[in-house]
């Protein structure tokens, strides 16, 4: 049987919930609600199972807040022996304007910081999906924008999305990353922000 995992990005613990850095975790909390299915709490990180057509799905939360999340991806990618062309990691995504989106075969860590120590660990060969969270924030505000919450206003336009991420896993899994592109991408068109807003510039010591 094949096997693939799908990543959702994100910091544990109530603090952080309903945040912009919490996005990739709003993605697979809403994939696992539609699937009737529910995670448990596992080594490196939060896991619920799946399966498509003959296809394992594994769904992984990593529990090593963001800076480490590498960690997480390349211990589940070895413990259930997953080609790493069978993962897809979901983050957010400063450099879009909220609600857009970007899924890509491969490509440099943005300046994510948890795209950046999967990035370590593992190269860049592997898919993601970036959703846009917006950058309406003054120059060196970026940390309290990524860990802030979503107003209700801005859920609103998140949610379709976070609806069509669901069936961009589904076609990720069946289809495969290239034909998902092709079929997804032409929906997730949004204006770009400022390229000084495209790298994150968290402090290390954040767990941003």
């Amino acid at each position: 049987m094949e096997k693939y995992l799908i990543v959702g990005l994100g910091n544990v613990g109530s603090e952080y919930e309903q945040t912009r850095h919490n996005t990739g975790f709003m993605v697979l909390d809403a994939f696992a609600k539609a699937s009737n299915i529910v995670f448990e709490d596992k080594r490196y990180g939060f896991v619920a199972e799946t399966s498509l057509k003959g296809r394992k799905v594994f769904l992984l939360k990593p529990s090593t807040y963001m800076n480490l999340s590498g960690n997480a991806v390349r211990y589940w990618l070895n413990k259930e022996n997953i080609d790493q062309s069978h993962l897809l990691v979901i983050s957010d995504d400063v450099a879009l304007a909220l609600g857009a989106f970007r899924l890509k075969a491969n490509g440099s860590n943005g300046g994510h910081n948890g795209l950046g120590h999967i990035q370590q660990l593992i190269g860049q060969d592997y898919a993601r999906l970036r959703v846009g969270i917006g950058n309406d924030y003054p120059r060196g505000a970026q940390v309290d924008w990524v860990l802030g919450r979503y107003s209700e206003d801005e859920l609103k336009v998140l949610q379709p999305t976070i609806d069509m991420a669901g069936d961009m896993i589904k076609s990720f899994v069946l289809a495969g990353i290239n034909i998902t592109m092709n079929q997804y991408n032409k929906f997730g068109k949004g204006p770009k922000a400022p390229k000084e807003a495209s790298s994150l510039n968290d402090s290390k010591d954040s767990q941003s």
